[in-house]
């Protein structure tokens, strides 16, 4: 009862951050800061995409971005080859891409999740690769290193209509995903993370059901990618760069692993961070340039001081105290206990 009675007060919360956020638009008119917010809802998408790998499942990717870059392609080719940009033309670009996302994600974990942690992690590298080295080579199809430049409708040339679409975007996904993380498919999956073996000898298949969040999670990344491409009205083969993975995994862990509120807040700093150094910083002095090496130093002490992540972290503070709590509590009541004995 009181997990439930928690669950409803984090989702009221939840939600009147939503509204807060949406209200941003209609009352602050700075465009590039409202596209760096856009960037943020659109990979806290995609992080969130990696933490039901990472942080639900154990399972670590190097390759997740080939996801993210179906879906930016996806949509793109679609666009790009139409002869006027319409909702509908929009609306298809993203069913083929959510579904071309969804084979390629069945049939690359059919190949690789009954692999070690390691292997795996390896063999998702190299099919990122794979994907990378194809979209520079299709040039007919892609534009290849060239890029693809295309038009959007009107209604995502609003600033204020792609803001809003990303944001409740955002929402939607993360309700739906706490769901599912909450479901008995969660909890077999926190299982399968906790220990796998002891999950196999409770009598639990563990494939089907790495296989499903495979699919799940690499839906929603091609999502992220489409939401993505259509911001940018550009796309070009970084998209499949192991950058683009690295920057989900950093959002996952800075935020918080396993807790899917964390990766939004991951992605909140490090999105603002590249923008900050290498735009607001970059004239003060040349280090601010090579923002890389700033943002793996800041990087290092967050995992050396703050391994669960910000959101982990006060999390287990908020238990720590709980259960201090409740043991001055069991002690002022043993000896009560003993003074009426």
């Amino acid at each position: 009862m009181k997990q439930l009675n928690k669950m409803q007060l984090s989702t009221w919360v939840y939600l009147l951050i939503s509204v807060l956020l949406a209200v941003v638009p209609f009352v602050y008119d700075n465009l590039s800061m409202l596209f760096l917010i856009v960037q943020i809802f659109i990979f806290g998408i995609f992080a969130m995409s990696y933490d039901l790998l990472l942080g639900y499942t154990g399972i670590v990717s190097f390759g997740h971005a080939m996801f993210f870059g179906v879906g930016a392609y996806g949509v793109s080719i679609v666009l790009e080859r139409s002869e006027e940009p319409t909702m509908a033309v929009v609306i298809l670009g993203t069913i083929i891409a959510l579904g071309i996302a969804a084979v390629i994600s069945f049939i690359a974990g059919i190949l690789t999740l009954r692999l070690k942690s390691h292997f795996y992690a390896m063999l998702t590298l190299a099919l990122a690769g794979l994907f990378l080295a194809a979209a520079e080579k299709m040039r007919d199809l892609t534009g290849g290193s060239d890029g693809l430049l295309f038009t959007v409708p009107e209604f995502f040339k609003d600033r204020t209509n792609l803001y809003l679409l990303c944001l409740s975007s955002l929402v939607v996904i993360f309700f739906l995903l706490r769901r599912v993380t909450n479901s008995p498919l969660g909890r077999v999956l926190v299982a399968i993370r906790e220990n796998e073996q002891r999950t196999m000898s409770l009598g639990y298949k563990i494939f089907p059901y790495k296989l499903i969040i495979s699919v799940i999670s690499g839906v929603v990344a091609a999502f992220a990618g489409v939401l993505y491409a259509i911001s940018i009205r550009f796309i070009d083969t970084t998209v499949f760069a192991v950058d683009v993975t690295l920057d989900a995994l950093l959002m996952t862990i800075i935020g918080g692993v396993g807790t899917l509120i964390g990766p939004v807040i991951g992605a909140g700093l490090i999105e603002y961070a590249h923008h900050f150094l290498s735009s607001e910083l970059a004239d003060v002095h040349w280090i601010f340039e090579r923002w890389v090496i700033l943002f793996g130093t800041v990087y290092i002490l967050a995992v050396i001081f703050f391994p669960k992540g910000i959101v982990g972290s006060i999390q287990g503070f908020v238990n720590k105290r709980k259960i201090k709590k409740q043991e001055q509590f069991d002690k002022k009541q043993s000896e009560k206990d003993e003074l009426a004995g």
